[in-house]
């Protein structure tokens, strides 16, 4: 056979190729990843019928909450490192694919005063025909890398603004308690002052006087721990959205109101929707696609080249060399022996795909957990929220009642001091419930993975 027809073989060859092996399904993968787990039809925990809310950041209607998610989302710096990963992962694609092109060089020399004086042209073209789909499973597998970051940010994103609103939460929780403990400690100066009378008169005593005041000492110092929390938990918020942390941000003075209830979809459906466990697929999907490249590269490879050249000189006459000369030709490259390195590879690209489909299982057990613990802690704080609103109404009766008695001699301070305390303590545990069930809703919203759609 001739090199003209070797040549056209090859063409004909590479231009055939082979099809490429597709990766497993999300339910393969599943059923691998995690063998000894049955999704069930429903969410153990009690949760609303229906699908999963879009935009819920929205929800928490507070324009200056809304202000802080979009700076967050321009200004932090986390963010925007997870922004460059994926435009790094989008630039592999690109190198990835330059592989199926062919590659072009070329070489021009002047000739100097001392040589011969021949000025010489030369191009080279060379194009790896890939047969096996060595290069194209290389593409396909940067390809799914780019998706998963694409996915990651985007969940990254959603995770940031949840961390945005439960610090805002938390800013406002801090607020409102340094409310509680200031009325706190103007009823305990209240107290000492009415102790003293008390004592000036005669009908009280030295020891009412001294417990007053190291009770209101004690809600003094809780009202400085309160504020240094405050301002601590403001420099963390402004730190998310960019800010220099002055703890100079303007906190609100109620926490927001919500819904009575979120639906939660199906728990099959998570797999579908959360953008982190659609982010490990693709890894495995990448994974797969190494797997088969590296199988690729233990076939021989296939290559065409061409070649064209041209010299010429001012000082001598080159015969017949007036044209470019042209040159083309095919390779076939077998790997015969490389010490057992391309087997080994195949075993590495397998395991770090076993790798990955577990960690495709650790995503899927730890978001069914995630929003498990969402519905049922915040069906948690819901009732204790009404217990708690009970106790604090009885709590300041008996406050009342407490009062009274003292003031008109029928009771003694210890007893207005426990009264206080345990009302106290039941509207700082409201406020504590109140806030976290808040906490637990935007949990619940991140778990389902819902459309992320800010203000």
């Amino acid at each position: 056979m001739g090199s003209r027809h070797v040549f056209a073989l090859l063409v004909t060859v590479g231009a055939a190729g082979c099809a490429l092996a597709p990766p497993p399904g999300r339910e393969q993968i599943a059923s691998k990843a995690l063998p000894n787990m049955n999704v069930p039809s429903n969410w153990s925990s009690p949760a609303a019928a229906g699908a999963v809310a879009s935009g819920w950041v929205t929800q928490f209607d507070e324009p200056r909450l809304q202000a802080l998610i979009a700076d967050a989302l321009e200004f932090n710096t986390d963010l925007r490192a997870a922004a460059a990963r994926v435009e790094a992962a989008a630039a592999y694609i690109r190198i990835a694919g330059g592989e199926l092109y062919p590659a072009v060089t070329g070489l021009y020399r002047e000739g100097d005063e001392s040589g011969a004086g021949i000025d010489a042209t030369y191009v080279r073209a060379a194009w790896e025909l890939d047969v096996w789909g060595r290069i194209r499973y290389g593409v396909r597998s940067a390809r799914d890398e780019h998706a998963a970051a694409q996915e990651e940010y985007d969940f990254a994103r959603s995770s940031l603004a949840a961390l945005v609103i439960k610090s805002w939460f938390l800013v406002t929780e801090a607020t409102l308690q340094r409310q509680l403990l200031t009325e706190i400690v103007n009823s305990s100066t209240s107290l000492v002052q009415f102790s003293e009378e008390r004592a000036r008169i005669g009908i009280g005593s030295d020891f009412d006087v001294s417990s007053a005041r190291v009770s209101l000492e004690s809600y003094r110092d809780s009202l400085a721990q309160v504020e240094l929390s405050r301002q601590q938990a403001i420099r963390a918020l402004e730190l998310l959205v960019g800010r220099y942390p002055a703890a100079e941000l303007e906190a609100a003075q109620s926490l927001p109101e919500i819904a009575g209830s979120t639906p939660a979809g199906l728990p099959s459906e998570l797999l579908e929707r959360r953008p982190d466990i659609v982010a490990a697929q693709r890894r495995v999907d990448a994974a797969f696609n190494l797997v088969q490249e590296a199988r690729a590269a233990r076939l021989p490879s296939i290559s065409i080249s061409g070649t064209g050249s041209h010299l010429s000189s001012d000082l001598f006459i080159l015969q017949d060399r007036d044209d470019v000369e042209w040159s083309a030709g095919g390779t076939i490259l077998a790997p015969l022996f490389r010490g057992g390195a391309l087997a080994a590879q195949v075993r590495v690209r397998t395991a770090e795909q076993d790798a990955a489909i577990a960690a495709f299982g650790t995503t899927v057990l730890k978001a069914f957990s995630e929003v498990e613990d969402a519905l049922s802690s915040e069906r948690s704080m819901q009732q204790r929220e009404a217990i708690l609103t009970t106790a604090a109404t009885e709590a300041e009766r008996a406050v009342g009642f407490a009062q009274t008695r003292y003031r008109v001699g029928a009771g003694d301070l210890r007893a207005v001091q426990q009264q206080q305390l345990s009302y106290h303590s039941t509207r700082m545990s409201l406020l504590r419930v109140q806030s976290e069930r808040r906490v637990q809703r935007v949990n619940l919203h991140l778990a389902l993975g819902g459309d992320f759609e800010p203000s």
